[in-house]
């Protein structure tokens, strides 16, 4: 950090991840700012992962939304906030009038701060009267949620992240923790090399990154989950390895729970397609150490028995009473950064505010009395799925989307296109112009984006920081909260007329104390202690994690009427969808190393684009053999759903029957690559989360006669090429493409792709063809503009060094050569695929350092090129270069 301006620098909280951690921006002119660590929050104590290092590049304006517009006669005009704002206000009343509040709804999101769900959820809910108000967080954590309340009587996550290095055994199950939260990978990982003794296991069907880790890898057979834990339930039963004492004490439903779960070790392993001595090794470990973590994430709340495997992981801590205690429990890690602040302010359809209960009438009317509120919903909404399935049915006329891309990220996503092209009002208030979901908006409202709007969020151990803003408001956005506030105004409601966002906090803090005792309406959840902040408290707030000087259940007493914990029985059961047929593969989603959610963030920074710049599908080399697709080529993925296209890969962490496919590709981004749109529908009964990790899928060839890419300063029109991505790159985007029409003449169609219309224009090509190979290079005063290379075959040379002659001034004679020859004259000049985001470190480069300095561990190579020095994300990869750069010295050597 530039120490002249270290007295600008403000702290504030990552936007991605549910790891929250604590960020210091400094700000470097307009709309831009550098990034740093935080040394002083406890949750990353200066750490952060390639993602959050690279916020910096995620800043400026282009491509913002800055100004209202209504879409009139299927064209977007700008228009004032206050005609915008009265043409929402004035049809949503009349829907309402007309047909009911349950007629409107609102699908909000975990990138929203606290107090902008506080208000959201209190106008829906309390004011216009229904509890259709959802969030993309039902997608992620809602299982979770569910299993807590069924246990506990309330959402408590009883763990911390101190807990992680007090631990003496850590499970980690359907988190690919090293990619996905490397910050708390990272923590494990160094408790690990103090403690040689921490055991580690990870639970997941693909051999990730975090495996690399891991003492023991149980590659479980997708959806089998419950059988795991209630063997794990049955076996420390049958050893004794229980405290009778607790379960009498502070327990009801063992025995239920217990009958349900009767399984043996030979027959979990038989479910769950596991050798039995391995199973045995988890069961014999989680009995001999008492101080146990489990930390799930997605591969278990994405699934239609979501709900069961929580409990079933429980029940495995109730049984011995090891919730409460240091070093132990089950820790949900939740995937957005403020889904924890969404559940405080009850922002789920079947939640209210406070951790109150939305079917419990005292609870009802304790919240609406302190609201002061006309009504309140007096029935769960519409989640998620069933939200936009409504809103094609027609029962649900107006949906306003509130900072999230539902037409990529939710399953079946056609289906979701469909629903609000025929909805009679879609209002989308966002921070860029162009999404997928923007598209079919009637109304476009822009908000604040990170380091311009003001609040708090929750992270996965329950600690409240805050979130300030660094840059000024551009053009006309506003932050969430007001927009909120101002169209309740609008509709006539009192109660919404805060001067600003530490008023709503206040609020907030104020409701999780009201009759918040033990004779009234008791939870665990009370932030009253910051009720009363003013405006300096308020933006003076440290990390804080509630409940405030409290252990969750260090006192064996719970959140149910009686005080106990509940056991719950989880009987086993498939994914309702299986794969056989004409669908006989099983599709598993998930995020990568270094892109979020859709992408809108991420993919403006070029340092996020280079380690994974296309969408893939990862599959088994003998299911790929079967399917008649080879590694690198494209292929067609389908199911009952819908389809979409991507490269081929043996990641080799894939077991037959499986495939992987990344999330995050849109319309903006590729062709025909958003996932969502094959994923099953189908939900928990429980929590209403999504089934994102088993659809039956079909792969199948998607045939082309030509390969290509492009590297262009300038936006290219795609619309006639078959398939293509987009990355972005430093001062140049990066287009794969591929088409199925035969090329004629290759200049005439290269110079009209590149729009080159000049005859005279600085044009260097190179064509065979007999080989069908083309590769061109246009050049502006000596400076790279754009660059083609067009062959029959997958296999094109590498863009590493192609993009780096973009930050040149001129390229050199000996660079142009190079150009037309397909690779560097130079030596070493080939950094290769990018291995190591934050430094920038491309595989060969550390290839080689590896050959010549002999280099044996990932600490040499880092002590070596920097890779993996940061956030460490990239060790396992690191690790494997180093495994086979060593196996081909030596095979060479004998």
């Amino acid at each position: 950090m530039n120490l002249s301006q270290e007295h600008l620098s403000v702290r504030t909280t990552c936007p991605y991840c549910g790891v929250g951690c604590g960020v210091r921006a400094t700000p470097q002119g307009a709309q831009q700012a550098s990034v740093a660590g935080d040394t002083a929050h406890p949750s990353n104590f200066g750490r952060l992962c390639v993602k959050g290092s690279a916020l910096g590049e995620t800043l400026g304006l282009e491509g913002r939304l800055l100004h209202p517009h209504v879409r009139e006669d299927g064209v977007l005009r700008q228009v004032s906030w206050d005609a915008a704002l009265d043409k929402v206000a004035a049809q949503w009343r009349a829907i309402v009038a007309e047909h009911g509040p349950d007629a409107v709804a609102f699908y909000v999101s975990g990138q929203l701060l606290t107090e902008d769900y506080y208000i959201a959820n209190k106008l829906m809910k309390g004011y216009v009267g229904s509890a259709n108000i959802d969030t993309n967080s039902r997608l992620c954590m809602s299982s979770a949620v569910a299993g807590h309340k069924r246990a506990f009587g309330e959402d408590i996550v009883p763990v911390s992240y101190d807990d992680l290095e007090l631990a003496d055994m850590i499970v980690l199950v359907g988190s690919n923790l090293a990619w996905c939260h490397p910050i708390l990978f990272q923590r494990i990982a160094k408790a690990k090399e103090a403690r040689p003794d921490l055991k580690v296991v990870v639970i997941d069907p693909r051999r990730t990154a975090t495996c690399e880790l891991a003492d023991l890898h149980l590659s479980i057979k997708p959806g089998t989950d419950v059988w795991l834990f209630n063997g794990l339930l049955t076996y420390l039963h049958g050893i004794g390895a229980v405290d009778p004492a607790f379960i009498a004490a502070h327990t009801n439903g063992f025995d239920a729970a217990l009958a349900a779960a009767s399984i043996t070790p030979e027959e979990v392993a038989q479910a769950c397609r596991l050798k039995v001595e391995d199973v045995l090794a988890f069961y014999e470990a989680f009995a001999a150490n008492a101080k146990v973590i489990t930390g799930f994430s997605m591969g278990v709340n994405q699934s239609s028995a979501g709900t069961d495997k929580v409990n079933a992981i429980v029940n495995c801590y109730l049984v011995g009473g090891r919730i409460g205690k240091p070093g132990a429990g089950p820790f949900s890690i939740t995937g957005q950064p403020n889904a924890m602040g969404g559940r405080e302010v009850g922002g789920l359809a079947n939640m209210l505010a406070a951790h109150l209960d939305l079917d419990n009438a005292a609870h009802r009317a304790a919240v609406r009395e302190f609201w002061r509120s006309p009504t309140i919903a007096e029935k769960p909404g519409l989640k998620a799925v069933d939200l936009f399935q409504a809103i094609e049915a027609g029962t649900v006329k107006a949906v306003w989307i509130v900072a999230t891309n539902p037409a990529v990220s939710l399953p079946d996503a056609e289906q979701v296109r469909r629903a609000l092209a025929q909805c009679e009002l879609v209002v989308v208030s966002d921070v860029v112009r162009d999404t997928d979901t923007n598209a079919l908006a009637h109304v476009l409202l822009p908000a604040l984006a990170w380091g311009e709007k003001d609040g708090t969020v929750t992270n996965s151990e329950r600690r409240i920081s805050r979130q300030r803003a660094f840059l000024p408001a551009p053009g006309e956005a506003r932050a969430d909260w007001r927009i909120l506030a101002q169209f309740a105004q609008r509709l006539g409601y009192a109660g919404f007329d805060y001067a600003a966002v530490h008023e709503i906090f206040d609020e907030h803090a104020r409701l999780s104390a009201w009759r918040n005792t033990p004779e009234q309406l008791p939870r665990m959840f009370d932030i009253g202690t910051l009720a009363g902040l003013d405006r300096a408290a308020y933006d003076a707030l440290e990390p804080v994690r509630w409940p405030l000087g409290k252990t969750p259940f260090a006192d064996g007493r719970y959140s149910h009427p009686d005080g106990r914990a509940r056991f719950v029985a989880t009987p086993p059961r498939l994914p309702v969808n299986q794969a056989g047929g004409e669908f006989p593969l099983v599709l598993n989603t998930g995020r990568l190393r270094d892109q979020w959610h859709t992408m809108t963030r991420t993919g403006r920074a070029p340092k996020l684009a280079e380690h994974t710049p296309e969408p893939f599908v990862d599959l088994h080399p003998q299911d790929a053999l079967l399917c008649g697709v080879r590694e690198g080529e494209l292929a067609r993925i389908g199911s009952n759903w819908g389809s979409m296209v991507a490269r081929v890969r043996h990641g080799g962490g894939i077991a037959r029957g499986s495939v992987f496919i990344p999330i995050h590709w849109n319309g903006q981004t590729s062709s025909d690559a958003r996932v969502g749109a094959l994923v099953n529908p189908v939900v928990d009964p429980v929590s209403g989360e999504p089934e994102f990790k088993h659809t039956p899928v079909m792969v199948d060839r998607f045939p082309v006669q030509w390969h290509g890419f492009v590297l262009s300063r300038a936006a290219l029109g795609l619309e006639q090429v078959a398939y293509w991505t987009k990355a972005q790159g430093a001062g140049f985007s990066r287009y794969e493409l591929a088409g199925r029409n035969r090329i004629g003449d290759f200049g005439a169609w290269a110079r009209e792709l590149l729009e080159v219309t000049d005859d005279d224009a600085d044009w260097l090509e190179y064509s065979d063809r007999s080989a069908g190979v083309y590769r061109a290079v246009h050049l502006v005063d000596d400076r790279i503009v754009q660059c083609v290379f067009v062959s029959p075959r997958p296999d094109l040379p590498e863009r590493a060094w192609l993009a780096s002659l973009f930050a040149s001034e001129r390229l050199s004679d000996q660079e142009r050569a190079g150009v037309l020859a397909g690779r560097p004259l130079r030596q070493g000049a080939d950094a290769g695929p990018t291995v190591c985001s934050c430094f920038g470190v491309g595989r060969n480069t550390i290839c080689n350092a590896i050959r010549e300095n002999d280099l044996a561990t990932s600490a040499q190579v880092t002590a070596c090129v920097k890779a993996g020095g940061n956030c460490g994300s990239c060790v396992p990869e690191i690790r494997q270069l180093i495994a086979v750069v060593r196996a081909e010295a030596a095979e060479a050597a004998e």
